[in-house]
């Protein structure tokens, strides 16, 4: 059992390296199904998230072999059939967009019902929808989805409401489908332009990715291609509200400012100073001793990101006067805020809205991380607290972040992992 122990009260200045987009990578890595070929991914995230993707396609056959840190070379030629192993997909939520890759390569596939942070229901119906407007038929038994084919052909597909994931699966499914398929209410995230320029790196014939409307025309195949993942934009945020937190004053690299404008836009509201650099690929955050309350509702893109939510509504746990954070996305987003009020908070939640009262500062306490990004804000609460924070369940962190101690280090926080031995700790109570 690894834990985080964080000694608060240190801003954190310097800079620091934005690795490579999560949601973007674990989509990209079953696409390379498609190519049957050799792909080569570069400023891949070093995250378990994407080991258990990998380790998913070298579970069917495919050969992987990492050149560097970041890079890595892919060969799915050798992949044979289209099931994917229970204990492998029950870890992520990523697992799904196995289906849509396996289904358009092989017109066959056998997933699991994916796994990942436990955030409320999130159904697949939108992905079955889709799959079965392209000619499949879909049998759920035993927690297993089996989809199967004679045929993939091109239509019009509607979602009932937006879905990055059945949005992904649609991209996937309907790459080598017969003629042409228009995907409507689409979702518009970064990590959905990402794939769709990866696959037509690969060949396929995609427009509109980044609209609500998005056009694939049908290729008979696919080839093997290298390409670079973008940079993550929930990391790069927060790294922003850690550095607004504590009052420091950093720099990030590897970022595209366009992907951060709505986590932008709501730190300078509170009194952050954001400076982009005319380069287009560095941000300064400088934070400050005062914020001020804003409110916050979460939308899909271009709105404010759900994944950046806990992070932010931990800065507001700090600002003067009161905030309102409504969820959208997500049933049981707040699970969180039980910690924070260890830490001091006062939030009450009421379904999906969080009245925050802002308090004059955080204390350290023993904490727990439910999710990925509360485990973050967690950090974030941990880094801008007085006295010593000691957070659990980290491995939920690790699951969507590189090195995230290493790189609180190098901007001067007290922060270091150990490992607790929870037997000998039994043996000695």
């Amino acid at each position: 059992m690894d834990k985080f122990i964080i000694n608060g009260g240190t801003p954190l200045r310097g800079e620091v390296q934005i690795s490579g987009a999560k949601n973007a990578a674990v989509a990209i890595i079953p696409a390379a199904i498609l190519a049957a070929d050799k792909c080569i991914l570069d400023n891949v995230p070093s995250i378990s998230d994407v080991n258990v993707a990998l380790e998913i396609l070298a579970d069917m056959g495919a050969s992987i072999r990492r050149l560097n840190k970041s890079k890595i070379e892919i060969d799915t030629s050798c992949i044979l059939d289209g099931r994917v192993s229970h204990d492998l997909a029950r870890s992520t939520r990523g697992s799904s967009y196995f289906l849509g890759a396996l289904l358009g390569r092989f017109k066959k596939a056998q997933v699991p019902l994916p796994g990942g942070c436990d955030l409320g229901s999130r159904p697949i119906d939108q992905h079955i929808k889709c799959f079965e407007a392209l000619g499949a038929v879909t049998d759920l038994q035993h927690g297993i989805v089996d989809i199967r084919a004679d045929k993939l052909i091109g239509t019009q597909i509607f979602f009932d409401k937006v879905t990055v994931g059945g949005t992904i699966n649609a991209l996937l499914a309907c790459a080598m489908a017969e003629g042409l398929t228009i995907i409507e209410n689409a979702a518009k995230e970064p990590h959905i332009v990402d794939l769709a320029n990866f696959l037509n790196s690969m060949g396929a014939d995609i427009m509109g990715a980044g609209t609500d409307v998005i056009k694939v025309k049908g290729v008979q195949r696919l080839h093997g291609t290298e390409y670079s993942v973008i940079p993550d934009q929930i990391e790069a945020g927060t790294f922003m509200v850690a550095a607004a937190a504590t009052g420091g004053d950093i720099t990030l690299t590897n970022v595209i400012p366009k992907h951060l404008e709505p986590i932008t836009a709501k730190l300078r509201k509170m009194g952050v100073t954001v400076e982009i650099a005319k380069d287009n690929d560095n941000v300064r955050v400088i934070g400050t001793s005062r914020y001020e309350a804003t409110d916050i509702k979460t939308a899909p893109h271009p709105g404010f990101p759900t994944d950046m939510q806990p992070q932010m509504t931990t800065l507001l746990t700090i600002a003067s006067g009161t905030s309102m954070v409504t969820e959208s996305i997500f049933d049981t987003r707040f699970k969180y805020v039980d910690e924070l009020r260890r830490m001091g908070a006062d939030i009450t939640v009421d379904s999906r809205v969080a009245v925050v009262k802002g308090v004059p500062n955080l204390t350290g306490a023993p904490v727990k991380a439910c999710d990925l990004r509360a485990g973050a804000a967690l950090i974030i609460a941990g880094l801008a607290a007085q006295g010593t924070t000691e957070i659990e369940d980290i491995y939920h962190i690790e699951r969507g972040y590189e090195n995230m101690e290493i790189k609180l280090r190098n901007l001067g926080a007290d922060i270091v992992k150990r490992q607790f031995d929870e037997e000998k700790l039994r043996k000695a109570l």
